[in-house]
């Protein structure tokens, strides 16, 4: 009878280690097989104080963000064009960027001293 319990025993766990086994190489297949993670291509804004401007290596900082200027940034001050120098710092400032693969944030657009928009039936120029 002790022999029939221990082959009863051994059968059951052989059955759940064949049982477990495709789920396990499974998920380590898929984990294996997952595509790296790919650069989002969204427009992401920004907006606050300008805390930073290096006109040398064409960046400046708002926020905990460093954001590059390339040369294809659209930098505006009022709605008129600008230029990276036009900006000071502790102005406000808005815009957007895109995060590239290397995690660098390249500005889309820059706005110094952005426009602020009244809500509907407000006195004040506050947003």
């Amino acid at each position: 009878m002790n022999k029939s319990i221990l082959k009863f025993s051994l059968l059951g766990l052989l059955a759940i280690a064949v049982a477990g086994t495709p789920a396990v190489l499974h998920a380590q297949t898929t984990a294996a097989n997952a595509p790296a993670k790919k650069s989002t291509n969204r427009t992401l804004p920004f907006h606050g104080k300008l805390k930073a401007i290096d006109n040398s290596a064409k960046t400046i900082s708002v926020g905990n963000e460093t954001i590059q200027i390339t040369s294809t940034t659209k930098i505006s001050r009022s709605g008129k064009p600008a230029t990276l120098a036009d900006g000071a710092v502790g102005e406000e400032v808005a815009g957007a960027y895109k995060k590239d693969a290397a995690g660098k944030l390249d500005a889309v657009s820059l706005h110094f001293a952005p426009k602020l928009i009244m809500k509907s039936g407000s006195k004040t120029n506050k947003p």
